[in-house]
Order: structure tokens, then sequence, then C-alpha cells
């Protein structure tokens, strides 16, 4: 929720601070006061555009902040970008621009970017000006209206489901038309694939096989110089005169002849000890790997025949001897797949497989937007008749497609028929910019009442522009509208004022308005206006109540200035009791 927006050299405005609260808040004034000012400064602070003209005349810079309760939705990202949480739960976004049109952004006082305060604002605000309702012409938005009112676009959700099974569809019949389309040359791939694998298949080389050839292969090529080699070690330390085991044992038994003279040389007679018995353990081990190491020509003869099978496949497919297991599995991989793309009836039966899961999830699709379309079509037709649209029906048809397509089975259309008797005809064709804001507000109204809890500035999100709408799960919680009431009165304003009032229930509603109408209906009323200082025009804006608000509304209204404020002062009673009983609902 926005709690505050100061303002320092924008425009027309000096130095101004408002501080606002729940619930639907109006911003009146004359023509030329600067109320939309307030408005762009709140879009500057949120990323929007700016450039060198916001700047009042005289000063060096414009300076916007916007202080908000900082919505869980954006916890995450802020961590995500270090711009760490102020105390209080409270979120601070602040814009310079100086004359030069340079700007500069901070969120919570580190620097961001414009991007990043777009992003964040996201998450914050809807602004929707007299124009932003066009898009319920668009099928696009108007489905995403339908599919929220339905409660599909939840995440895993059906509409999930539904786009899941389409993907896998669209990609088997991309698989299916690939392997037709290059048929002849997957064969020949699939045959010289088949070829090398069979003559790897032949040498069969095992993953460690290369190692464990060249090392049984240098044994048994140099098995006399190794035989040679153990009997001459056995000769030195047992056999040979002076030999190391007669040498170390006379050595100990020296040592031993004098230990009672000196218990020092105890340690030094120990290890001679030992060092004769570990002589003795090599000269055994020696003696029984002569005993087994006989010569053995034939074993030579297959491992030199192994070894030249391998070099040679190696050779032919310039591959490292090493490298031929890994490269067998990888050419057995490759046929495989070859093998899979080639089996075009399993294709086939694969895309009549996703297809069926994809009609079956469409079919879900179909029977929700069914039921939300009879209950919003119903919900809002009520509604029409106090819009000025007595005896007119809304409708949501759905509209058969001929071909599947990645959205549904059906798309969505809004029809309407602005009087008694009359044909609902799509939106297009017949509602004027006028009706589109009245139709959108009781759309706006009427479906964020629905029963899983979806907050009203979601679905205003998508009726207002649905390629801004946030996610189902982050719907923003405050809308603000910039006079998106012109051209419309009497009781129409008063209806128009009721359903401001339902929406200010669900989410903070800040409105710019010249409706005395609905005006009169807000729980919050400031007033702008501009008055010369130091010789410049300068403007204000100030929380009104009592006498002063009920003056502002006899404004609004025109007229004498005493009739004016009687019947401003009925009109506050009769809003408070008929607003109030609009907002139970």
């Amino acid at each position: 929720m926005l709690r505050r927006l100061s303002l320092r050299d924008v425009v027309i405005v000096a130095a101004l601070e408002i501080e606002l609260a729940e619930g639907f808040t109006v911003l009146t004034g004359e023509t030329g006061a600067g109320k939309s000012i307030l408005v762009d400064a709140l879009q500057l602070a949120l990323g929007g555009r700016g450039d060198a003209a916001v700047v009042r005349e005289g000063a060096s810079r414009a300076e916007v902040g916007a202080e908000f309760d900082a919505p869980a939705a954006l916890a995450s990202w802020l961590d995500a970008n270090a711009f760490a949480s102020e105390e209080g739960g409270t979120l601070l976004l602040r814009r310079t621009i100086d004359v030069q049109g340079r700007s500069r952004a901070w969120i919570n006082g580190s620097p961001a970017t414009l991007a990043q305060l777009r992003e964040a604002a996201e998450r914050l605000v809807e602004i929707h000006g007299q124009h932003a309702w066009q898009s319920l012409t668009r099928p696009a938005a108007v489905r995403a209206l339908l599919d929220a009112e339905a409660g599909l676009d939840g995440r895993g959700g059906p509409l999930d489901a539904m786009h899941d099974a389409w993907r896998v569809w669209r990609d088997a019949l991309a698989a299916l038309a690939d392997a037709r389309a290059h048929r002849d040359g997957a064969e020949r791939e699939r045959e010289r694939l088949a070829w090398q694998v069979a003559e790897f298949d032949r040498l069969a080389p095992g993953a460690e096989e290369w190692d464990s050839l060249n090392t049984e292969h240098a044994r048994l090529a140099h098995g006399q110089a190794l035989l040679d080699a153990a009997h001459a070690a056995i000769a030195a330390l047992t056999e040979d005169e002076g030999n190391a085991g007669a040498a170390l044992a006379r050595a100990g038994s020296a040592l031993r002849d004098v230990l009672a003279y000196d218990p020092d040389l105890r340690g030094v007679a120990d290890l001679l000890d030992n060092a004769v018995a570990q002589v003795e353990d090599a000269a055994h081990t020696l003696g029984s790997y002569v005993g087994c190491r006989e010569p053995d020509p034939e074993r030579l003869a297959e491992l030199d025949a192994r070894l030249a099978a391998w070099v040679g496949l190696a050779r032919r497919h310039r591959r490292a001897p090493a490298e031929l297991p890994a490269w067998l599995a990888r050419c057995k991989e490759e046929l495989r797949a070859l093998d899979a793309a080639a089996d075009l009836e399993a294709l086939e039966r694969s895309v009549g497989d996703a297809e069926r899961r994809w009609r079956t999830a469409a079919a879900v699709v179909s029977q929700g937007r069914r039921r939300a379309a009879a209950t919003l079509a119903d919900a809002v037709s009520s509604a029409m008749q106090s819009l000025g649209m007595a005896g007119g029906r809304f409708e949501v048809a759905l509209l058969a497609q001929s071909e599947p397509q990645a959205f549904g089975a059906e798309n969505v259309e809004l029809r309407v028929a602005g009087h008694a008797g009359s044909t609902p005809r799509p939106l297009a064709k017949v509602a004027s910019g006028g009706e589109l804001s009245r139709l959108a507000l009781a759309i706006a109204v009427s479906a964020s009442g629905r029963a899983d809890g979806a907050g009203a500035a979601e679905v205003v999100g998508r009726v207002g522009g649905a390629d801004a709408a946030p996610p189902a799960d982050q719907a923003v919680p405050t809308l603000v509208f910039d006079e998106i009431d012109a051209g419309i009165g009497g009781r129409v304003a008063d209806s128009v004022g009721r359903l401001m009032k339902q929406l200010g229930a669900r989410a903070q509603v800040l409105a710019v308005t010249h409706l005395a109408q609905v005006a009169a209906c807000a729980d919050h009323h400031f007033v702008v206006a501009k008055a010369p200082h130091g010789g410049r025009t300068l403007a204000d804006a100030a929380l009104v109540d009592g006498a002063a608000r009920v003056a502002e509304l006899a404004r609004m209204l025109g007229g004498e200035r005493r009739s004016g404020t009687v019947h401003a002062e009925a009109m506050l009673a009769s809003a408070s009791a008929g607003c109030s009983a609009g907002g139970r609902r």
C-alpha cells in the first residue's frame, strides 16, 4: 500500500508531502490545478519516462519519493538485488531528474536502475487513465480476465497443465515432421553408425582394458630380466658369502654380547633383529615370485595381437586407443536415437497420445471458462443497470477455433447490448470510451469478489492491460485511476462512486475525479489548488474534511454558493449511507 508521496520542485509544485491511507481516496480541484501532476510524479517514482520538463522553473532538479508497505511478493526480489528492507517493513522509492534531463534512482537508499524501479512497480501499483480499458477489445486480455475469474491461472493449475500438454504435442509433431523430412539422410547415417558399431563390437574394447593390456604385456615382454633380478636379489640377501642376512645377524649378535655393560644398546640390537626378519621375509617372497613366473610366449603373442587390434582400430578412426570404449558408447547412443527417430509408427503414436492429453486438459479449461463466463455475464449485466445502461445485457462469448491453439479450444469475446431489445455485439464495435470505462469498473468489481479471494487489484490489472498484469499470486495492492470517469454524470456518477468505494474495500484506490458524486463516496479527500507565491504560481494539496470538504463538493457541483452547500451536505449524507451499503454487498 502507498503510504506517502513527496514532491519537490516538480512542474508547479515547490514542496509537497501527502500521507495516504487504506480505502478509497480522491484528488479533486479546479481544471489545471495540478491533480494529474501527482499521478505523473508517482509514475516517475515507479520508473516512468521523464525529462527536464518536469523540473520546476528556477530549480536545479525535480525529486519524487514514494513510501510503500513492502509486499511479501517483493521480499526475495529485494534480497536478490541487495536492497535492504527498511525498518518497519517499508519500501522507499526515490527519483531525481535535473535540468539536463539526467535521472537517478534509489530503492531503500541504494542506487537503482529505472528498470529495477519498473520491476518493483509491477508488484506495487496499477495506474489507469481514460483510455486504459481499450484492452477489453483484445482477445488475449479478455482470455486472461476470464481465466483469472475461473481460477484457472494459478501455478500448476489447469491452464499450466494445458500449456504443458500443448508444448509436448508441438514437440512430438516437430519430431515426426523432422523424421519424415530427413528419412533418407537419417537412414544413411544409421547404416554408417551400424557398420561402425559392428566393427567396434568385434574388438569389444573394455573400459579399463587398454591399461591392463599394457601392464601385462610389459611384464611378459621383460620376464627373463625380472627373473634374473629376483635371483640376484635372493642371492644378495641370503645365499652369497657375506650376504646381507648373515651380516645383519652377526652385527646383532655382537651387540647382544655386550648388553650387560650398556643397556642403551638394546634398542639398536632390536632393530638389527627386525632387519634380519625382514630380509628373510623378502627372500621368501622373492622365492615365491621366481617359482610362479615362468616365460609364457603364447600369452605374450596373444597380447601382441590384442594390442595391435586396438592400435589398428584407433588409427582407422583417428582416435587414441584409450578413447575407443567411450567412442563405442557414443556411437551406440547415436544409433539408438536414430532408430527411435526412424520409427515413424512410434512417433505417430506419440503425436496421438500428446494430442489426446492436450484435448483432455483443454476440455477442463473450457469447462471452467463456461462456468465463469455465465457467472461474470450475470454479475456485470446487473451492475450495468445503474451505470447508464438500463436494460442492457453483457455476454461473455466463447468462440470455437477451427484449429487448436496454445490458449485452448476457444477464443473469448466480450459482447454488450447497451439497451433493452438490442442484440449483444462485440465491445469493439458498439462501446464508446466512456462505456468501456463503466463496463470495466463493473467487471472489476464483479470479478474481484470471486470465491477464491483474488484481489481487486489483480482483476483490474488484467482488465486494464493484460500485458502488464502481475501473476495471480502477486496482485498489486494499490490502484490509481486518472479521470476515467470523464464524460459521465447524474445517477451514473453515483454508481461509479459506489463501485469505487467497493473496490476500496478490497484494495487501496486513488482516483483523480471531477465528479462530486464520486468524490462524496471517498473515504479520504484531497483538494489540489494553485496560488501565487513570491511572484510564481505553485500547486499544493490538502486533506479536507467537514466544512472544507462540503465547500469543495459545492464548488464541484456549481450553482449558487448557499444552494450548492446544502446540496453538497445532502450528497455527503446520502453517499455515506449509499456507498457504505454498496460496499458491504
